[in-house]
């Protein structure tokens, strides 16, 4: 195994205004997105757990019907199959990880 810089791993935009880097490994993936200020992500849920952490910008997180105001420095935890969405307020900067990896992101 060998160091990954990440600003050479491709970059895959997945959603309108959602552009990540995807690293894998046999029980996660991680995926560093940045976010153009007003870009959705529907409603949706997945079997995988989640951890979204804001490095930089707003995003308003709305996980069970319930919204979120997520700055710089902060994290939440989704459950696994637990509906959510979430909105840019501003262009942003978050890692989102998944258990187990996404298949579909490889």
């Amino acid at each position: 195994m060998e160091p990954l810089i990440n600003s050479d791993l491709p970059q895959k935009e997945l959603f309108p205004g959602y552009k990540g880097r995807f690293i894998h490994s046999e029980h996660m993936t991680i995926v560093m997105w940045e976010i153009t200020a007003g870009a959705p992500v529907p409603v949706h849920s997945h079997p995988h757990e989640q951890i979204v952490q804001v490095h930089e910008g707003v995003l308003e997180l709305t996980v069970n019907g319930k919204a979120h105001r997520l700055e710089a420095g902060m994290s939440f935890v989704i459950p696994s199959n637990v509906p959510h969405t979430a909105v840019a307020i501003t262009d942003c900067k978050v890692t989102d990880t998944f258990s187990p990896p996404r298949e579909e992101y490889k």
